[in-house]
């Protein structure tokens, strides 16, 4: 199939109004879908007739209840050349044990702080989504339903003869580092750094390099699907513009040769083998659908006189819960924008926070971070832990002339949730741990000496 153009690489121009939705993919979000890799594959006026075109099996697959409400009913109608009933055989429990679900406890003797790693090395080895896959924080739990799971995914090999589907989670991919092909039940996506692709519980897919070592991004949601979030008083325009989602179209596998069917469920990995790959679904209508999103479509919206905004206003998915306004998962971004703010300190506020925040650097450097967080390095924010410039930063924001200022090259990023995060043993042992990460803060002195001034010389004495 046809595969998607990129606009281009950060730092150059805006995708602009040429950019159309590209072969292969149909844009918007949260949509009723229809499409067909054979003409005349999906039935028209009906889901189930008594016999579906070109002897395909027909079949729904439901991500809510049957009986959710219209605006959160997730459901699509598959037509495909094997019913998902001869895609399973007798189980196997297989040991996968660096991918870890919730609950888990904190690491042995890891106490509780502020953290940093550095970027997991790109491997040597023979990786793939499954067995690259590295544990970094749990929350909540798989089996309630409830919390996420951050990870950093190292791929090197292709599942060509294997094929994953997450029971536990959907699976929010933020691309780093590396090109990753995702061929899906309902059609193939492709993301780069900038990207990020969003698979439904339950979706079987294959995951492969396209060419080169991959470093991702992987949040598991456990919890209610992702949307995008309320705009509130921002009204209908900016943030993430549903016109940018797409979805790909329908695509099959037609092969009658062994593969192997890994089943992720309540944090256990099972596996069977079946003599045909299970991708085979050649038409497909609804809107439970896998989706990719180019983060450089993100409209930015912020301050233009004076204080730095809340940094919700970077939401670009969210994963409710029954309390109002209260995320079980924020996916955020601070991408490419302009500092215009007058009189106004423009990075980030210290702060202390409800939440807990799993952040990583897809590109360039953070604005509230002189050293240390490279591309592909993570930190963590755990609940009402301080955090905010390190010293250098707020030197630097605290004296800066300022003039209209542009930041770019730059796009960092939280998985922020409601729930305390778990650091997993590999995580506290065999990651690139930055032991003296709070020493970032160790340089803010005290500058109160009782005038309104206040202790500003140049030379910090």
């Amino acid at each position: 199939m046809n595969r998607p153009e990129r606009p281009g690489n950060f730092g150059g121009n805006h995708p602009g109004y040429s950019l159309a939705t590209p072969p292969g993919f149909m844009p918007g979000f949260g949509n009723d879908f229809e499409t067909e890799a054979l003409p005349g594959a999906l039935p028209i006026g009906q889901n189930s007739p008594q016999r579906a075109p070109y002897g395909l099996y027909a079949e729904q697959l439901s991500g809510s209840p049957f009986t959710a409400p219209r605006g959160t009913n997730e459901r699509s109608w598959l037509y495909r050349i094997r019913p998902s009933v001869r895609h399973t055989a007798p189980f196997r429990a297989i040991s996968v044990p660096q991918w870890l679900s919730a609950p888990q406890p904190m690491a042995e003797g890891f106490a509780l702080g502020q953290y940093r790693w550095n970027p997991l090395p790109l491997p040597s080895e023979p990786l793939t989504f499954v067995t690259g896959m590295r544990t970094i924080t749990t929350a909540g739990s798989a089996a309630d339903q409830s919390g996420m799971a951050a990870h950093i995914a190292l791929i090197t090999e292709p599942m060509e003869r294997t094929v994953l589907i997450n029971a536990d989670a959907e699976m929010l991919i933020v691309a780093q580092e590396g090109r990753l092909e995702i061929r899906t039940e309902l059609g193939v996506m492709l993301i780069g750094p900038g990207e990020i692709a969003i698979v439904p519980r339950g979706m079987a897919a294959k995951y492969a390099p396209e060419s080169g070592p991959v470093r991702a991004y992987v949040c598991e949601n456990y919890g209610a699907k992702l949307t995008l979030p309320d705009r509130g008083p921002i009204g209908a325009n900016c943030l993430a513009n549903p016109r940018d989602f797409r979805t790909p179209i329908a695509a099959y596998e037609d092969i009658d040769e062994p593969h192997e069917v890994i089943v992720k469920w309540c944090g256990s990995f099972n596996a069977c083998e079946i003599g045909h790959s299970p991708l085979d679904v050649v038409a497909w209508h609804g809107n439970y659908a896998p989706y990719q999103y180019d983060l450089r479509t993100f409209s930015p919206v912020g301050a233009i006189l004076f204080d730095h905004p809340d940094p919700s206003i970077f939401t670009v998915l969210t994963s409710p819960t029954g309390e109002e306004g209260t995320a079980n998962i924020d996916f955020v971004i601070f991408p490419e924008r302009w500092l215009v703010a007058e009189h106004s300190f423009r990075p980030p506020w210290y702060h202390r926070n409800i939440m807990s925040e799993f952040m990583g650097n897809v590109l360039g450097r953070y604005d509230a971070k002189e050293e240390g967080f490279s591309p592909g390095a993570v930190s963590l924010h755990n609940q009402m832990l301080p955090h905010g410039p390190d010293t250098d930063a707020f030197e630097k924001a605290s004296r800066v002339d300022l003039a209209p200022h542009k930041l770019s090259d730059t796009l960092a990023f939280m998985f922020e949730t409601r729930l305390p995060q778990m650091v997993t043993p590999f995580a506290a042992q065999g990651a690139p741990l930055q032991r003296d990460y709070a020493a970032c803060w160790s340089g803010l002195r005290k500058r109160f000496d009782g005038t309104v001034e206040g202790n500003w010389s140049e030379d910090g004495a």
